[in-house]
C-alpha cells in the first residue's frame, strides 16, 4: 500500500534550518535549477526508480509517471494511484479496487513530490562533487546531506543536465543499507492539466471501495 512512499522518500521531513557554510557553485546551480521547475505551471514525468542493497542483494526496478502542479499531484506507479488536489489527498490500490481518503498536510514533506526540487533550502548541506556525463549529456553533479542526524537518508547524490538545468537522475542512500536511483525517460513541461487531472472520480472505478480517513 505504501510502495509510492520510496518515490517520495526523497522528501524525507526536516525541520532544522540550513546554518552550516554552503557550497555557492552548488548552491547556484541548485537555484538555477529550482526555479526552473517553479516557474512552470505544471509539469509531466516518466521515470524508473531502481531499489538495489549489495548486502541484501536486492536489486529492483519500478516504472511510472506523475504529474504535478505546484502542491497538487497525480503520481502512477506499480499498481497504485495517488492523486492529491491540495486539500484531499486519495491513495487507490487497483489489486483491491480499493481508495483511502486523507487530508493533505502541506508540512508533511514525505508526499510532496515536488520537493526534489526545494529540498537543499532546508536542513541539508549541499556542495559540488564533480562534472560528469549521464546518457551521454554534460551533468553538474551534486550532493547534499542532512544536517539531521537522525534522518534515515544520509546522501542524496543529483544530476543536473549542465545545458537546460534539468534533473536528470538522482540518488538517495539511506543508512539501512538501501539505494535508491531514480531516472527521468520523459518530461513534459506545461501539460495540459485542469481541476479533474487532480481529484479521483469514482464513477471512473466501477465498484470501488471507499475508505475515508477523515
Amino acid at each position: 500500500m505504501k510502495k509510492y512512499l520510496a518515490l517520495l522518500a526523497l522528501s524525507v521531513s526536516v525541520s532544522t534550518a540550513a546554518s552550516a557554510q554552503q557550497d555557492p557553485k552548488a548552491g547556484k546551480i541548485l537555484d538555477q535549477m529550482s526555479a526552473k521547475y517553479q516557474a512552470m505551471k505544471a509539469f509531466k514525468a516518466s521515470f524508473t526508480q531502481t531499489l538495489e542493497n549489495d548486502a541484501a542483494k536486492v536489486k529492483e526496478n519500478l516504472s511510472g509517471d506523475i504529474t504535478v502542479s505546484g502542491q497538487k499531484f497525480r503520481l502512477k506507479m506499480s499498481g497504485q494511484e495517488v492523486i492529491n488536489n491540495g486539500q484531499t489527498m486519495w491513495t487507490y490500490m487497483k489489486a483491491e479496487n480499493e481508495v483511502n481518503i486523507s487530508d493533505y498536510d502541506p508540512e508533511d514533506q514525505e508526499i510532496s513530490p515536488s520537493q526534489i526540487y526545494t529540498l537543499y533550502k532546508k536542513g541539508y548541506k549541499y556542495s559540488y562533487v564533480e562534472e560528469a556525463k549521464d546518457g551521454g549529456e554534460a551533468v553538474d553533479v551534486i550532493e547534499l546531506a542532512p544536517e539531521d542526524r537522525s534522518n534515515p537518508v544520509f546522501k542524496v547524490r543529483l544530476k543536473v543536465s549542465k545545458a537546460d538545468k534539468s534533473v536528470k537522475s538522482w540518488q538517495m542512500f539511506k543508512k539501512n543499507g538501501n539505494r535508491y536511483t531514480y531516472r527521468i525517460s520523459k518530461f513534459q513541461p506545461n501539460p495540459p492539466v485542469d481541476a479533474t487531472t487532480f481529484s479521483f472520480d469514482k464513477t471512473k472505478y466501477k465498484g470501488v471501495k471507499v475508505i475515508d480517513l477523515r
